[in-house]
């Protein structure tokens, strides 16, 4: 149901950018809108993850350095037969964590500093079975193609605006009007769209991760720190455009219209639906 879901709403992103290119341009702006999403999805793809370690100036650790960072992962990767992902940590206080990568031959997993010192076993071992769930769950590259189609919509948008408004609007004399709603409107509903994909993922790996690990407990209380720490020290090194791939939203400033349109769901109801998961045989 939820690879149903994820795809619906992947199609509606993609009628939307096509809409807005029909709009604006006709068969002709219907062409440039999908050649539009597949080049940025084809560089998303290839790409994506090299730019996130990168942004986020995470670097590459061994075995020797992190044995028990190896020791959680070769377990957890094992039990979820994956293979192991390229580890790298990020020079960050503020503890956090992010899987990038456009498959599981191809994953990494970044953990700051502060995630490392802050988490005990059972919670950093939390941490990375959400992480492995992203990767196994394909999520990355999901999330990429939607930011991707999300980008080429608002790019569409405002560039038809700037060349005048779609040609059936100004044959009726009400191409400014409409040119300024879709100017808006198609950004914002690719935007929902996007958040919905995010926040649904977000679910789904909490749910995954748990039964990896075969209990939800160490999740939780990792989930309940992230969330206090989280609140109390700023992120100086993991760039914004980063935050939607860490497992909970870094804190660039407080408050602000941006909080209302959150990549994450509310920490609340991520552990509400962790403690409603029945104890897993196994444990």
């Amino acid at each position: 149901m939820r690879v149903l879901r994820t795809t619906f709403l992947l199609t509606a992103l993609t009628l939307v950018l096509v809409t807005l290119g029909g709009y604006w341009g006709g068969r002709g702006g219907m062409t440039v809108a999908l050649g539009f999403a597949l080049v940025g999805n084809a560089f998303a793809y290839f790409f994506s993850d090299k730019i996130a370690l990168w942004s986020s100036g995470a670097q590459p650790v061994s075995r020797e350095e992190l044995p028990r960072l190896y020791a959680v992962m070769e377990r957890l990767a094992g039990k979820a037969n994956l293979p192991v992902p390229k580890l790298y940590v990020v020079p960050e206080a503020a503890p956090n964590a992010f899987a990038t990568g456009r498959n599981p031959r191809h994953a990494s997993v970044a953990v700051t500093q502060g995630l490392l010192k802050l988490m005990d076993d059972e919670e950093l071992e939390g941490v990375i079975a959400h992480e492995l769930s992203h990767v196994r769950n394909y999520d990355i590259l999901i999330s990429s193609v939607a930011a991707t189609i999300a980008g080429a919509i608002t790019y569409i948008a405002h560039w038809g605006m700037f060349f005048g408004g779609g040609r059936d609007d100004e044959r009726r004399g009400g191409g400014g009007i409409m040119g300024i709603l879709m100017l808006f409107l198609a950004p914002f509903a690719a935007l929902l769209l996007q958040l919905v994909i995010s926040r649904q993922r977000e679910y789904s790996a909490d749910a995954t991760g748990a039964r990896m690990v075969g209990y939800p407990d160490g999740l939780i209380r990792a989930l309940q720190k992230l969330g206090a720490y989280n609140n109390r020290i700023p992120t100086t090194s993991l760039a914004p455009a980063t935050s939607a791939l860490c497992i909970v939203k870094p804190m660039f400033g407080r408050g602000g219209i941006t909080s209302w349109f959150s990549t994450h769901p509310p920490l609340q109801d991520r552990i509400a639906a962790l403690r409603e998961m029945t104890v897993i045989p196994g444990r």
